[in-house]
């Protein structure tokens, strides 16, 4: 017998949250990005998917990898890009931001980008403006495109991640991408493992989805992935570890640490590290353990597969349902 095909269409006008992703979803933005992947490692890198469209990367907080991943991502498929900094914005002068927004929206960007320190910011840009938004970090909320390009990573290496076992390690309380890694990883039915001190993680922490752990070396028994988080002082108040000495001493991953995980478990790391605090050098640059640099190359091509599905400039996909 055949296989019943039909053509797919992305549901989704804006990407504020993975938890309005369901695994089609995900499945098909993740095939669209392996191509992107796998164009992205030749010479002719450009296609014309966006051509005539413009995107704003709205960042109003500092950043390396994402802005360049989403500039880099948009310019690939020919977007005209437009990188606007807080640093420079009007709203530094006394603007609100949403006259901010309605200035922007003025401009007729067919593509927001927006990181902002607070919570909720690039849901309140796609209301205000109407046009299609990308949440690239609110605050300690959200970080979807970051855990899409995560669990891209671990797809690519296991074909899938269902079943597997994943701990986060680290500063749980101050962090976007644990939460959204939490909801995309629980949706493809993954186990998650979250780990730290508890004045680093959140009390409802056991209500997300995950174990929880205070004992890394316990949090790591049969895990097949682990990813470190960085300790974020800009968002913390004092006392929360005693020092980086000390939090290395029980947190900090290293091979020898890692002995305790799955023969072939895989180290990840979202950036940006803090060598030797949560993660040993050596460790962070093993060609065999870390997947740290394909998660940033992914980056790239899970963004453009992001991009183009919201701009419904994606090709007609198709999606085989099963055998009939």
């Amino acid at each position: 017998m055949g296989r019943a095909r039909f053509a797919y269409d992305f549901p989704h006008r804006n990407l504020l949250s993975v938890g309005a992703l369901n695994p089609l979803d995900v499945s098909m933005l993740f095939k669209r990005a392996g191509e992107h992947f796998e164009r992205n490692r030749t010479p002719d890198k450009k296609i014309d998917a966006l051509r005539g469209l413009s995107q704003i990367n709205l960042f109003f907080e500092p950043s390396t990898r994402t802005l360049a991943s989403f500039e880099l991502a948009g310019k690939r498929l020919g977007a005209d890009v437009v990188n606007f900094s807080a640093g420079n914005a009007s709203i530094k002068k006394g603007e609100s931001l949403a006259d901010t927004a309605e200035t922007l929206a003025a401009m007729r960007p067919d593509l927001l980008v927006v990181r902002h320190a607070s919570a909720g910011a690039a849901a309140f840009f796609a209301e205000v403006t109407g046009i299609s938004t990308i949440n690239a970090g609110d605050g300690a909320h959200e970080h979807p495109s970051q855990a899409l390009l995560d669990t891209f990573t671990l797809t690519r290496r296991w074909g899938e991640i269902g079943g597997k076992r994943i701990a986060i390690v680290g500063d749980i309380a101050h962090s976007r991408v644990v939460r959204s890694n939490v909801s995309l990883m629980n949706l493809l039915n993954a186990e998650v493992r979250l780990c730290g001190p508890s004045t680093l993680l959140p009390a409802n922490a056991d209500r997300w989805g995950a174990s929880v752990f205070h004992d890394l070396d316990e949090a790591l028994e049969g895990c097949d992935a682990v990813m470190a988080l960085r300790i974020q002082r800009e968002r913390m108040g004092a006392g929360l570890i005693p020092s980086e000495r000390e939090y290395a001493a029980l947190y900090g991953l290293t091979h020898d640490r890692l002995e305790l995980a799955n023969p072939d478990c895989v180290v990840m790391h979202p950036g940006p590290m803090n060598r030797g605090v949560e993660i040993d050098a050596a460790l962070a640059d093993d060609p065999e353990r870390s997947v740290i640099l394909d998660q940033v190359e992914s980056g790239v091509a899970v963004r453009m597969a992001i991009l183009e599905m919201l701009a419904g400039q994606a090709p007609n996909m198709r999606y085989d349902e099963g055998e009939q």
